[in-house]
């Protein structure tokens, strides 16, 4: 693996939502350190989820023109194309960890790109699927 680290829409969101508070500022010191790095992966079904949520779904809705300006930044970074392979392999990882079949789609896109971490608040924080730490940048150990 590499040092790649594959961003989850959640954590996408989170640092370009600023009415998230808190999560917004965890999420964007996250993704800042990604893009100074270089090392921040996604896929099509991050972007598609992204666009879609930042635009209906957050309290303050960014105008479809500005969350198609964020997404053209993002094509900086490798994108991972989910091609139909891709399906089937991420329903054998959704039933073989007892995953969602849209989280073991993650999964599957974050391996093929070779990375070594999914950053997510979706899945669980300090587990190994596929090879790949899940970190959780908002997890805090009480």
């Amino acid at each position: 693996m590499s040092d790649k680290v594959f961003v989850d829409t959640n954590v996408l969101v989170y640092a370009h939502d600023l009415s998230a508070e808190t999560r917004h500022a965890e999420a964007f010191s996250v993704v800042e350190a990604l893009w100074e790095a270089e090392t921040g992966v996604i896929s099509t079904q991050v972007l598609q989820e992204f666009y879609v949520t930042i635009t209906r779904k957050i309290k303050n809705p960014l105008k479809p023109d500005e969350a198609r300006e964020i997404i053209r930044n993002y094509l900086a970074w490798p994108v991972q194309v989910n091609d139909p392979e891709m399906t089937l392999w991420a329903s054998e990882i959704g039933e073989k960890n007892n995953l969602s079949f849209w989280d073991a789609l993650i999964v599957a896109a974050a391996h093929q790109v070779q990375a070594k971490k999914i950053i997510s608040e979706d899945l669980n924080h300090g587990q190994i699927i596929e090879g790949i730490l899940i970190e959780n940048p908002f997890f805090i150990v009480k």
